[in-house]
C-alpha cells in the first residue's frame, strides 16, 4: 500500500527539477537593458556627427543673422540684425556675377566629368585583364593624390618660366607661348582650374560607373545585338536605363564636389586674376577675410548651400518625372 501511495502522490509533493536543468525560455522585454545597448553603441558616432556637421551649420546660420565682425569675434557681443546681411549680398552686383560664374564652372566641369568618366568606364569594360588592371590602377593613383599636391603640380606644369607646358608648346612651333603667363589671363586660369577639377574627379566617377557596368546582365546586350542595335543604341536603350540610379548618384556627388571646389582655387589663384576664378566658396572666404565681415561670409555660405540644394532638387524631380513617364 505504501508503494501505491508514493506513486499517487499529488504533484505539489513531487521533487523539483535540479538546479541547472533547462526550463521554459524567459523572454526579455524589448525596452530592457539589452534593447538599449545598440543605441548606446552608436551614440558616440551620432553625437560626433551632430557636433561636427550640425553644430557648424547652425552656428553659421546664427552668425549670418548677426553683426559679427572682428570685435564681436573677440568680445562675443554680436547684435542680431535679421536678414540685413542677406539683403546686402543680394543687392551686390558682384555677388550675382560670382553666382553666374559658379554655375558656369559647375556646368562645364560636371559635363566633362560625366562624359569622360563614362567613356573611360566603357573602354575599361572592353579591355582584357591586364588592360583593366592597368587602367584601374592609374585611376586609383590619380584619385589618391592629395588635393594640395595635385594643385601644386599643375602650378608648376603651367609656370610661365619653368613650366613644361610652355616648353613643349614652344618646341612644337608655337613661339607665342614662350614664357606665357597662364595665371595672368582670366580665361587661361579658368581653363586650367577646369582641367584640374576634371582630372581629380574622373577617377571616382569612372570607377563607380565601371563597377555598375559589371552588374548589367549579358543577356540584355546579346538580345540587343541580335536585334541589330548599334553600340550607341545599346547604351541609350540598355545600359543607361539600367544604370540610371548610379548615374544620378555620380552626377549629384560631382555637383557637390564642383560647387565646393575651394582648395584648388585658393591655392592656385585665390580667385584671380581679378574675379576670373572666383566662385561662391571663394567669395564667401574673401568676404569674411577682406574686412573681417564674418557675417557676410556666413551669409554667402548659406546662400551657396541653398543654391546647391536647389540644383539637386530640380535634377531629382526631372529624373523622377522621366522615370514615371517611362
Amino acid at each position: 500500500m505504501s508503494v501505491i501511495r508514493e506513486r499517487t502522490a499529488p504533484p505539489s509533493r513531487l521533487r523539483r527539477p535540479a538546479t541547472g536543468t533547462a526550463g521554459p525560455p524567459h523572454r526579455r522585454r524589448p525596452g530592457g537593458p539589452r534593447g538599449l545597448w545598440p543605441y548606446v553603441l552608436i551614440a558616440p558616432a551620432v553625437g560626433g556627427m551632430l557636433y561636427l556637421l550640425l553644430y557648424p551649420l547652425l552656428r553659421a546660420v546664427l552668425i549670418s543673422l548677426q553683426d559679427f565682425r572682428l570685435r564681436q569675434l573677440i568680445m562675443g557681443d554680436a547684435e542680431f540684425v535679421g536678414l540685413r546681411n542677406y539683403r546686402t549680398l543680394l543687392s551686390d552686383p558682384r555677388f550675382w556675377e560670382v553666382v553666374r560664374r559658379t554655375f558656369l564652372f559647375m556646368a562645364v566641369n560636371v559635363v566633362l566629368i560625366m562624359v569622360i568618366a563614362t567613356l573611360v568606364a566603357l573602354m575599361t569594360e572592353r579591355l582584357g585583364r591586364f588592360g583593366r588592371t592597368t587602367v584601374l590602377s592609374a585611376l586609383v593613383l590619380a584619385w589618391a593624390m592629395p588635393v594640395v599636391a595635385a594643385t601644386t603640380v599643375f602650378q608648376w606644369l603651367f609656370h610661365s618660366e619653368f613650366g613644361i607646358v610652355n616648353r613643349l608648346l614652344t618646341e612644337a612651333g608655337f613661339t607665342s607661348f614662350e614664357r606665357y603667363p597662364w595665371f595672368a589671363h582670366g580665361t587661361a586660369a579658368f581653363s586650367i582650374l577646369v582641367l584640374l577639377i576634371v582630372w581629380q574627379s574622373v577617377p571616382f566617377a569612372a570607377i563607380t560607373v565601371y563597377s555598375a557596368l559589371t552588374t548589367v546582365p549579358a543577356e540584355l546586350y546579346e538580345s540587343a545585338r541580335l536585334d541589330g542595335a548599334s553600340g550607341s543604341r545599346i547604351f541609350r536603350s540598355v545600359t543607361f536605363p539600367v544604370l540610371r540610379p548610379i548615374f544620378l548618384l555620380v552626377f549629384s556627388l560631382e555637383v557637390i564636389w564642383t560647387f565646393k571646389a575651394f582648395v584648388q582655387i585658393w591655392v592656385m589663384t585665390r580667385g584671380g586674376p581679378g574675379d576670373a576664378t572666383t566662385i561662391l566658396p571663394v567669395y564667401a572666404v574673401q568676404s569674411a577675410l577682406a574686412g573681417q565681415r564674418y557675417d557676410l561670409g556666413s551669409a554667402a555660405s548659406m546662400l551657396t548651400v541653398v543654391l546647391m540644394s536647389g540644383v539637386l532638387v530640380l535634377y531629382f524631380r526631372q529624373m523622377l518625372r522621366q522615370e514615371d513617364e517611362s
